[in-house]
């Protein structure tokens, strides 16, 4: 495929992720995909496979975060690779902590379908919002 029908395959992608339906998002991923986050300490960090584990992260997600896109994000492309710069707000359900996320997703585009998600994150802002107390409260009671 053209690295502009890559393009426009990943900008289907995120408009599909802000969709009611899931299906709409994974008629756009392989059934082979992987999606990996990196990070501890937050519900959505680890490697997600296949159809069912893009539906699964999409799932927690929707319980876990609440978040908005300030700016548009920019699309870099070469080859089968889309690169995607972006910067999200938001807060974490859970705690009603806010974040400040600027992050690149490095997707992989194989036949009109997306074959690998690397997520690039502020992996320490979205922990320190998902913290159920503050940090360094544990420091401070030991």
């Amino acid at each position: 495929m053209s690295i502009e029908k890559n393009i426009q395959t990943v900008k289907e992608f995120f408009a599909s992720m802000s969709s009611s339906d899931p299906q709409d998002v994974l008629a756009l991923v392989a059934e082979d995909i992987e999606w990996i986050i990196p990070g501890e300490g937050w519900a959505l960090a680890g490697t997600h496979r296949g159809a069912a584990g893009v539906a699964a992260v999409l799932r927690r997600a929707s319980q876990e975060i609440e978040m908005t896109y300030p700016t548009p994000p920019e699309f870099v492309a070469q080859g089968d690779r889309v690169l995607v710069v972006g910067v999200a707000k938001g807060k974490i359900k859970a705690t009603n902590m806010p974040f400040h996320d600027e992050w690149i997703f490095d997707i992989t585009v194989r036949d009109g379908m997306l074959t690998k998600i690397r997520e690039y994150i502020d992996t320490q802002a979205l922990a320190r919002a998902s913290a159920m107390s503050p940090p360094g409260d544990a420091d401070r009671r030991a």
